[in-house]
């Protein structure tokens, strides 16, 4: 979460943090969740043992479809690069590659 630069926005001065966070069950800590709130940071965190996370489903889906489709490109599925500089280079030229195979459909 500190490492996330401002967030660009149309009208008004960039934020600095996200609006909401979604979790599922594994980050079901009270820590988190003070930590989150002192931040301004609203939170959908499901709790461990009383409530299912797939509502968190939704939203979830997402990220993890993405991360799959990342996941086909063999070049990133192991880590060849030593450098970071280019391991973030391929991962931006796969980003535009589904973000253009997608537009194309």
């Amino acid at each position: 979460m500190r490492g996330i630069p401002p967030i660009r926005s149309r009208r008004g001065p960039r934020r600095r943090r996200p609006a909401k966070l979604h979790a599922d069950k594994g980050y079901d800590y009270d820590h988190l969740r003070r930590w989150l709130r002192k931040r301004g940071i609203r939170h959908r965190i499901a709790r461990k043992g009383i409530e299912s996370s797939t509502r968190l489903g939704r939203h979830r889906w997402t990220i993890e479809r993405t991360m799959s489709w990342l996941g086909g490109c063999r070049r990133l599925h192991r880590r060849y690069e030593r450098k970071a500089q280019h391991f973030l280079a391929f991962t931006a030229i796969a980003c535009s590659l589904i973000c253009y195979r997608r537009l194309a459909k």
